[in-house]
């Protein structure tokens, strides 16, 4: 898998972590992939709701330590 851009929202809480992907997303192109970065243990639900919501894709979600990592599709 090939990560087009990457964006770091470590110590950051809801809503920056979505609110920082979706600026990142708009300067996408479509099929270009985004890997966020988090701490915020809610970002596992907050980024599931956001891609039901905005039809990008939420192609990868896991936790390593105490990070959370994200990897969405931009529609």
């Amino acid at each position: 898998m090939t990560i087009d851009k990457e964006i770091d929202t470590r110590g950051l809480n809801c809503p920056l972590p979505i609110l920082r992907a979706k600026k990142a997303l708009t300067d996408m192109l479509t099929g270009q992939l985004l890997r966020v970065v988090a701490t915020d243990p809610g970002s596992m639900r907050d980024f599931q709701a956001f891609a039901r919501q905005t039809g990008n894709e939420l192609v990868e979600q896991q936790q390593l330590g105490e990070e959370f990592i994200h990897v969405l599709r931009r529609r």
